[in-house]
């Protein structure tokens, strides 16, 4: 393997990564998301079609250089799909704000790029069949392999056309957007992704200049070479940006997704024991469908619950659990004796504990004691429900940290010491 085809692998893994990472989202989601899908696809298969591999594949199907003719093609369809996606996030973000000039530049050119890009296709590929001579196989290089050729210059300079349109109008629109977006992860992706186009418009400047020159005159192997060798490397640089960059915004949601599930898993058991006694104000019902396999049936019922759930998302899951508990909770309370916080709180305050605050143990504690009573509430039992004075708030940001906090006390008190606690109450249950 050369090192071109290695750069060649690494930047098409990059791009499929991205296709397969977006592939849900382009099945269900809107146009713009279907179109970046499709944008990293068809560039991803333009990279492939660089390597020595899959040229010798395609030559093998005896029309010589189809490997360029397809990763050109490909390179067309990629721009074409983003410059369509470009056009829907800003139609889509310019709507609250009034149209900006870029973005109706943008839409222009998705129009014209989108109207043309099949003519330019057929152009291109007639002009391979019946204008460009055999090429000069002792050379790696498409420039080369068809230098003097009377038709490489319409064939590249469509090529080269659409190529630094779509970038100039990238360039513009991401580095506007990085200037007034508030998420700095999504801020320096736009950054990366505005100076690769950057450089892709150079790319295209160097490139176009080099098929002019070789026109109209002979140059020398140096020369050639050194060109090669300088735009491969923008090539290069600017396609490792602009595939980092677009990561960048998909970082924090995998963040996101992470500390979801951290939480969800933190807070199962906690929520399995609610859901488990109060079934009836749940959305979804605890899994119990690998109860019966021993060693590893709760662990994939808990992957199952955690993973493989109904709902949209990991973060629609855990707002789901944090939800459930509260619900479940309430419900306890109409369970429970009257007075069975204040004897939580008075437990937890003279049992020293460093690893947890007293409060926090209070509320597991009250709560392992109140799934001990057991039983629906009864017409002998008080009308109100029993006070329950823990409230972490209802905002995510610190529900979530208090509930998981109260899930890893509830996991340390045993059912002894919560029994103990209900025959100190006051309250007569039947």
């Amino acid at each position: 393997m050369t090192v071109t085809d290695a750069f060649a692998y690494a930047i098409a893994g990059l791009l499929l990564i991205q296709a397969v990472l977006r592939a849900k989202s382009a099945w269900s989601g809107r146009r713009r998301e279907r179109s970046l899908w499709g944008a990293f696809a068809a560039l991803a298969v333009s990279w492939l079609c660089r390597t020595s591999t899959a040229n010798d594949l395609l030559d093998a199907t005896g029309i010589l250089d189809l490997g360029f003719l397809v990763k050109h093609t490909m390179a067309i369809v990629g721009i074409c799909v983003l410059l369509r996606y470009v056009t829907a996030v800003y139609a889509d973000a310019d709507r609250a704000v009034g149209v900006r000039r870029s973005a109706r530049i943008s839409a222009v050119v998705h129009r014209i790029a989108t109207r043309a890009s099949v003519g330019t296709i057929a152009v291109m590929a007639a002009t391979f069949i019946f204008l460009l001579n055999p090429p000069d196989t002792s050379t790696l290089f498409f420039l080369e392999r068809h230098e003097g050729d009377l038709g490489l210059p319409i064939y590249m300079g469509l090529f080269y056309l659409y190529m630094g349109a779509a970038a100039a109008v990238c360039a513009v629109q991401w580095g506007g957007a990085a200037r007034v977006t508030p998420v700095r992860s999504v801020r320096i992706g736009m950054l990366l992704m505005s100076c690769a186009m950057v450089l892709a418009v150079l790319y295209v400047l160097l490139r176009t200049a080099f098929v002019v020159t070789i026109s109209v005159t002979t140059v020398s192997d140096s020369t050639s070479q050194a060109q090669e060798t300088l735009t491969d490397s923008l090539l290069y640089l600017f396609s490792l940006l602009w595939g980092i960059g677009a990561i960048a915004p998909v970082s924090r949601a995998g963040s996101e997704r992470y500390r979801a599930a951290r939480s969800l898993l933190s807070l199962h058991w906690l929520w399995r024991e609610l859901a488990m006694a109060a079934p009836d104000v749940v959305r979804y019902r605890p899994s119990r469908l690998f109860a019966r396999l021993p060693f590893v049936g709760r662990a994939l019922d808990t992957f199952r619950d955690v993973f493989a759930s109904p709902d949209a998302s990991l973060l629609v899951r855990l707002n789901r659990y944090t939800v459930d508990i509260r619900d479940a909770i309430f419900e306890l309370q109409r369970r429970t004796p009257t007075d069975l916080a204040e004897q939580a709180c008075d437990h937890a305050r003279s049992v020293p504990n460093d690893l947890q605050d007293a409060e926090i143990r209070a509320e597991a504690l009250w709560i392992r004691a109140a799934l001990l009573c057991g039983g629906p509430a009864t017409p002998s039992k008080p009308a109100a429900p029993a006070p329950y004075p823990f409230d972490p708030g209802t905002d995510p940001r610190h529900e979530v940290p208090h509930l998981r906090a109260v899930a890893a006390a509830y996991s340390r008190i045993r059912n002894s010491e919560a029994r103990a606690l209900l025959a100190t109450t006051t309250a007569n249950y039947a």
